[in-house]
């Protein structure tokens, strides 16, 4: 492929005729990858029942896995520029595999544990080969367009679809194989990288910049520590507060040091570029949003309406349904004709309309004319934001920089989602508190006042949500001001500042 990706962007027609077949081994490894983060939630009471894991600690089965997976992006980006895309790319699909299937044969709850935080290792090292993969592959801006709204509708609905499939393998086979299934995908994934997958080889003689890695990925990981602890803790706790200074402190320290390096693990050109810093600060708040959605829900359905957990999952499909719709459909189409922005706004506004018919939400209500509209609401919305921001991103980069783009990408979705979790729980059980105390007068109606204060505290918390949404649609619409691709730089030019 080096040897006509030069002029991919001019004629297509020299381009590599598997290249199609490439994206969908490269889709179903970042499928894989998103829906790990989800799969395991509705198979976690009868994991933590088998195991015999504490209600302090079934968190970490989540938390083992986001904390790795966030806390190591960086490093994995690097490594994939360094040693190649397609060989990380292997090597994560391989260590996922291995460590799913750990998961799934765990007998203790500390095996299953240590499983997911490998899972979360390999997952750093194969979401940036992926997407930086697809960056390399497809620089026609036309098909660019279509590629990226397939890994941008996979990426968005990973984590519905992580619900669903979750709901189905816990129902009817066993919770185990919410973690067996990735190894048959894995292993589809590995044969078609090695015989569809094509990539310029890694720069051997490049060296890591330890310093920065210790830096980067450790204050990653304690600010992802620190969110995913305020949940359970509380803001003030002491560790909470602790873990947040620590990661402030790394992360103010590989900012300076990664000025000085000459060759850093993290160019700060990446990030001062205004799309690209736009982009990723849109990525991170529409996730923080949409967390707390599929948490919210997820309860709701389950605990107040009481649905089964494949139930649950269903509930889900039609915003699945709709991001890809956004994505493939609309986003695709569009994005090589208009600027980013004018998708990316008012794809944040719709997901908020969304979330605004949601806080109408109660005790009773019908999901057919209150929860349905919504979701498609926000799926279309969603669809419509998350290709424009991985396209636009990673448009332009230098390919010995498109890994640790693309994990930057992938980091702010990863802390958007540890911010979102732990911030907008927090908010609706403060609120369910309140709630209870202020209209519990008797233990007569105690049952049904705790269901009305839980649902209050789910309507709060998506007030803010929608606001978080109508921000991230302000600070695309404000910071991403690029052109139309086939009006701006080709797709496969590296921007001058990328090459110095």
């Amino acid at each position: 492929m080096s040897g006509t990706r030069t002029g991919e962007a001019a004629a297509p027609v020299h381009a590599d005729p598997r290249r199609w077949w490439g994206l969908v081994v490269i889709a179903l490894a970042q499928l894989m990858v998103v829906l790990d983060a989800t799969i395991v939630n509705i198979a976690l009471p009868s994991a933590q029942r088998d195991l015999g894991v504490s209600d302090g600690d079934r968190q970490w089965v989540i938390t083992a896995y986001t904390l790795a997976f966030g806390g190591l992006l960086l490093l994995g980006g690097r490594i994939a520029d360094l040693v190649g895309r397609r060989r990380t790319f292997v090597i994560g699909l391989v260590g996922f595999a291995a460590a799913s299937a750990l998961g799934g044969a765990a007998t203790t709850a500390g095996l299953l544990f240590a499983a997911r935080a490998l899972q979360g290792v390999f997952a750093a090292v194969l979401a940036p080969s992926a997407l930086s993969l697809l960056t390399t592959t497809f620089t026609d801006p036309r098909e660019r367009g279509k590629a990226f709204g397939i890994y941008g509708a996979l990426a968005g609905s990973g984590s519905a679809i992580g619900f669903i499939l979750g709901g189905l393998l816990t129902e009817y086979l066993d919770w185990r194989w919410c973690l067996y299934v990735n190894v048959p995908i894995a292993v589809a994934a590995v044969c078609g990288a090695l015989t569809l997958l094509r990539d310029r080889p890694g720069h051997a003689g490049a060296r890591l910049d330890v310093p920065g890695v210790l830096l980067g990925c450790g204050g990653l990981v304690a600010l992802v520590f620190g969110f995913s602890e305020a949940e359970s803790r509380g803001w003030s706790d002491g560790l909470v507060l602790g873990a947040f200074a620590a990661g402030a402190v790394l992360l103010a320290v590989f900012v300076w040091w990664q000025s000085r390096v000459e060759r850093p693990l993290l160019p700060l050109h990446i990030v001062r570029d205004r799309n690209r810093a736009g982009c990723f600060l849109t990525m991170m708040l529409a996730v923080i949003a949409m967390f707390g959605l599929f948490l919210f829900m997820t309860y709701y359905l389950q605990a107040v309406l009481a649905y089964s957990p494949v139930r649950t999952g269903l509930a889900f499909l039609p915003l699945t349904a709709s991001i890809v719709v956004g994505s493939t459909q609309i986003s695709a189409r569009l994005l090589p004709h208009v600027p980013p922005r004018l998708l990316l706004a008012p794809g944040m506004l719709l997901a908020a309309s969304g979330m605004v018919v949601l806080t109408r939400m109660t005790v009773d209500s019908s999901y057919a004319t209150e929860i349905l509209p919504a979701l498609i609401l926000i799926g279309l919305g969603m669809g419509l934001t998350f290709m424009p921001v991985f396209s636009t991103a990673t448009a332009g980069v230098a390919p010995r920089d498109a890994g640790v783009t693309s994990a930057t990408v992938n980091t702010s979705q990863q802390v958007g989602g540890s911010i979102g979790t732990a911030l907008l729980n927090t908010i609706a059980t403060t609120s369910t508190s309140a709630y209870v105390t202020a209209h519990l007068h008797g233990p007569a109606r105690r049952a049904e006042v705790v269901r009305e204060g839980v649902v209050h505290g789910y309507t709060v918390a998506l007030w803010w949500a929608a606001g978080i949404m109508l921000l991230a649609g302000l600070v695309a619409g404000s910071m991403v001001t690029a052109g139309a691709p086939k009006h701006g730089t080709a797709a496969g030019t590296p921007v001058p500042e990328s090459v110095a």
